[in-house]
């Protein structure tokens, strides 16, 4: 199980799994939101917020980017199909210990959309 909270911890994650390698884009929302994600089955992330999480949609509107209403940082991203079989977890928000194990892989988002560090 692992846990995970926003700043002020008004925003709670909690993922019925283990954290493998977590993912490192360059795009130009994610090299300026400063985030890792790590990738989940929904099914098996639980979000529990005491306030609406803030949402930003952008380009074709597949996904939606939540953040903290309080604090401000971005929590996870969740797409609008309801057959979306993955989410993306801010593993930021994650305590050290836990991130310090995981594989940080490198994603070209910007570009060419494949792992540059192979």
């Amino acid at each position: 199980m692992l846990l995970a909270s926003c700043h002020c911890g008004a925003v709670e994650i909690r993922v019925d799994d283990v954290l493998g390698d977590v993912t490192d884009c360059n795009c130009s929302i994610c090299r300026r939101y400063g985030v890792l994600w790590a990738y989940f089955p929904p099914g098996k992330v639980e979000i529990s917020a005491k306030l609406p999480t803030q949402t930003y949609a952008w380009g074709d509107r597949s996904l939606a980017f939540h953040r903290c209403g309080d604090c401000g940082c971005v929590t996870h991203w969740a797409g609008f199909a309801p057959e979306a079989d993955r989410m993306g977890i801010n593993a930021r928000l994650l305590p050290l210990d836990v991130l310090g194990e995981a594989r940080v892989r490198r994603l070209d988002g910007a570009d060419t959309w494949k792992y540059i560090d192979e």
